[in-house]
C-alpha cells in the first residue's frame, strides 16, 4: 500500500497524544522528508495522523520495494519503520537505506519485541523500540527520534533488560471486540458509525471505553495490545 498521494486527504489527528511531532519540546528540529514504512493499513495511518505537519513526509508505505524507490527519488532525513511489512523486512529495509544513504536516520517498531541475533551488533542499526514498550508508554518512540536526531543510538528498556514488561489481557466485551476489530482495519469514527448503524458520538463513546478497559491512551496503542493478547491482527 502507498498512502503517500492521500496524506493531504487524511483527517486531523486521530490519536489522543501525539507520538512524534517534527519539532519535540522544541530540542529537535527535523527539516528534511521523513519516510514512513509500516506493516499495515492501520499502523501507516496513525504514525501519519501523528504528525502534525504531514507536508514532512514523503513517502508512506507497508513494503520494502517501495520505501527504498521513493528513498532513491530524493534525500530524507528520517525513516521509521516495523520490523514486520506486508512485503519484506524492516531490518532489512533500514540496513539498505542507510547503506544506500549514509545521511539518513532510522528508527525500527519491533512488533516482535526482539533484534535478530543477525542485526544486533549492526553499526547502522541506530534506534529499535520493542512494540512492548511502546503499549504502555510511548515516550520511548519519541526518545528513539530523539536519539537518532542527535547522532545517538537507543533500545527501549525490554531490549536493553532482556525482560519484557507484565502484559494483562482484560476481557472484552463482544461490542469491545468489534470496535477494536473496525480499529484495526483502519476505521474511523465516522466509518465505525456507519458500519455499526450508530451516531459518530456513540461510536466515539465506544472507542473510549475500549482504552478504558485495555488501559491504554490511544487508538494506536489499544491495536497493538490486541494485538499481543490475540484479540486482533493487522
Amino acid at each position: 500500500m502507498d498512502l503517500t498521494p492521500f496524506l493531504s486527504s487524511l483527517e486531523g489527528t486521530t490519536l489522543d497524544q501525539v507520538l512524534l511531532s517534527i519539532a519535540i519540546s522544541g530540542k529537535v528540529a527535523v527539516s528534511g522528508k521523513v519516510a514512513i514504512a509500516m506493516k499495515g493499513r492501520f499502523l501507516l495511518r496513525s504514525v501519519c495522523e501523528s504528525f502534525q505537519d504531514r507536508t514532512r513526509i514523503g513517502c508512506a508505505v507497508t513494503d520494502e520495494a517501495t520505501c527504498l524507490a521513493y528513498l532513491a527519488r530524493e534525500p530524507y532525513e528520517l525513516l521509521i519503520c516495523t520490523d514486520y511489512l506486508e512485503d519484506g523486512n524492516g531490518f532489512e529495509l533500514a540496513r539498505k537505506a542507510r547503506s544506500a544513504h549514509q545521511g539518513l536516520r532510522v528508527v525500527v517498531l519491533a512488533l516482535g519485541d526482539v533484534i535478530p541475533a543477525q542485526y544486533v551488533e549492526a553499526s547502522w542499526l541506530e534506534a529499535v523500540v520493542a512494540e512492548a514498550d511502546f503499549i504502555g508508554d510511548q515516550r520511548p518512540l519519541q526518545a528513539a527520534v530523539l536519539a537518532v536526531m542527535g547522532r545517538h543510538s537507543y533500545r527501549s528498556p525490554s531490549l536493553r533488560s532482556g525482560t519484557l514488561p507484565y502484559l494483562s489481557c482484560p476481557r472484552l466485551t463482544k461490542r469491545e471486540y468489534e470496535v477494536l476489530d473496525l480499529l484495526a482495519s483502519g476505521l474511523t469514527d465516522r466509518e465505525i458509525a456507519e458500519r455499526l448503524v450508530v451516531s459518530e458520538e456513540t461510536a466515539k463513546t465506544y472507542t473510549k471505553r475500549l482504552l478504558k478497559t485495555l488501559d491504554v491512551n490511544n487508538r494506536l496503542q489499544a491495536v497493538l495490545k490486541g494485538m499481543r493478547c490475540g484479540m486482533v491482527q493487522v
